[in-house]
């Protein structure tokens, strides 16, 4: 079953209700956020890379820590042109089900992938890498109280195509531009679901929306539209 129809339902709900997370960026500028999540992927992502070289964007990827692992190269390269990085877990489990110390072990589990597929130091990474997306944008007033109290972003979405359920390019696509608007966040996966349509269907968002006049930035150019402060 697809609950595509019911997402922009949810954001409007979840959007004031927990305005501590980052769920859109000011509709006063024309900035949309392109994201990634469940990568990275051996074939699916260099794929999407040489899409984004081909329109010099800048997305943002949130990795799981085990594919990070398995794809080290892939990962490097994905840092290495300057994209965002943010963080789903280690693999995929959903956070609400975890213990505090299991899910503080998935977040720190994927900074140290990332550290070592990068080749970067951990303790920089453990300050610059926290932005925080939820498998399956599941999540629980309890598990924001912990990524807050561990210096984490919950970052969340506006715009969720459902991807992943490969309903086909041109669905995905007639979905992002009916819900697209100044400052969306929008939701795709270059994952082992989803991916295999991911390059074509960003290709073709990317074309449309800047015939719209929008601009592609980072979640973090995101962030720094609204006010999150940090944890002591």
């Amino acid at each position: 079953m697809q609950f595509a129809p019911l997402y922009p339902i949810a954001y409007q709900i979840l959007k004031p209700t927990f305005n501590n997370c980052l769920w859109a960026g000011s509709v006063a500028q024309p900035y949309v956020a392109l994201t990634f999540d469940d990568g990275p992927h051996p074939q699916w992502t260099p794929q999407l890379l040489a899409v984004l070289d081909r329109y010099n964007i800048t997305a943002s990827f949130f990795w799981l820590g085990a594919c990070v692992n398995r794809t080290p190269d892939i990962a490097k390269e994905v840092y290495r042109r300057g994209h965002w990085v943010g963080l789903h877990g280690y693999d995929h489990r959903i956070f609400p089900r975890l213990a505090p110390d299991s899910l503080r072990w998935s977040l720190s589990q994927t900074q140290i992938a990332i550290a070592n597929a990068c080749e970067l130091d951990l303790e920089d990474v453990c300050k610059q890498v926290r932005d925080v997306r939820p498998p399956n944008g599941m999540f629980t007033p309890q598990t924001l109280k912990w990524l807050r109290k561990w210096n984490y972003r919950p970052v969340m979405w506006s715009v969720v195509p459902e991807d992943w359920l490969r309903p086909g390019v041109s669905v995905v696509v007639q979905r992002v531009l009916r819900q697209v608007r100044n400052g969306s966040l929008i939701v795709l996966h270059d994952g082992a679901c989803g991916g295999q349509d991911v390059a074509e269907t960003t290709a073709q968002i990317i074309e449309l929306l800047l015939q719209l006049g929008l601009k592609f930035v980072t979640v973090d150019r995101l962030w720094q539209q609204i006010s999150y402060p940090r944890a002591r």
